[in-house]
């Protein structure tokens, strides 16, 4: 297989044309903001997103470096087919982290980036039979979330098509027994989704924890505030919010965008 590496005397910045470095800026600073709001399993887990202009190329992070080491520069950008173009590291990428990257961005054009996690209240809601309960307005944004039962390791390719199929047109999913799944129109976008379904599991895991009856509200109004939710009603989520994220990052440790 055929990797371009980094050239000698010539940063990654300087390799990729403008519109892909912004987008490894923006790739860098959500890999750090799920690390910062605690949604990270070490190396584990990916985060991936569309090269603009190259159509099937994506960027996905080097498998070994934890999410707070995650810099613009450090990305591999492969194709849909798992061939790497461009490698500037020294590290490979994560197999079940091509499996389940490829398959989205290949079924579904409308997403730019593609969300896995391993949080403690994601796995449990994955685990409970009842799927993502509507105990709270979060959690009715998700009131059609897709699931996908667990077949083990996500690394073989015939799964692919079951991935696509379960996610559907949906803009999150709960992998049983494994964990979350959130898409986005943009990183913006992916991010806040993923952000706001891992509050509603952590709701959810809080409130039965309480080992008392809940309230849930009447179908009717479950789906009139998912319905409030969708993009077709509103602005996209997450956008509004991005430059402030980013700002908050500077303030924090500006090197994700090196």
């Amino acid at each position: 297989m055929a990797v371009q590496s980094l050239k000698k005397g010539k940063s990654v910045r300087d390799q990729v044309s403008k519109e892909e470095w912004q987008k490894r800026v923006d790739l860098a600073a959500c890999y750090r903001l799920v690390d910062l709001y605690r949604m990270t399993e070490l190396s584990a887990n990916h985060i991936s997103t569309r090269v603009p202009g190259e159509d099937g190329a994506f960027l996905i992070n080097p498998y070994g470096l934890l999410y707070d080491q995650m810099q613009a520069s450090c990305f591999i950008k492969l194709d849909l087919a798992g061939k790497i173009l461009f490698n500037p590291t020294e590290y490979d990428i994560n197999q079940a982290g091509y499996v389940i990257h490829s398959a989205i961005h290949a079924a579904r054009h409308d997403v730019d980036c593609v969300i896995h996690t391993h949080t403690i209240a994601g796995m449990a809601v994955s685990a409970m039979k009842c799927g993502l309960m509507p105990i709270a307005q979060t959690s009715m944004r998700f009131a059609k979330i897709a699931y996908h039962e667990y077949e083990g390791v996500a690394i073989n390719l015939d799964e692919q098509a079951r991935l696509v199929r379960d996610l559907g047109g949906e803009d999150g999913m709960i992998l049983r027994n494994h964990g979350l799944l959130t898409v986005g129109a943009s990183i913006a976008e992916a991010f806040n989704n993923m952000y706001r379904l891992e509050r509603a599991c952590q709701v959810q895991v809080a409130a039965l924890s309480c080992n008392v009856e809940l309230q849930l509200p009447p179908d009717e109004i479950v789906m009139e505030s998912y319905r409030l939710y969708l993009p077709t009603t509103r602005r996209p989520f997450g956008v509004l919010e991005w430059p402030a994220l980013l700002a908050k990052l500077d303030g924090i440790d500006p090197s994700y965008r090196e």
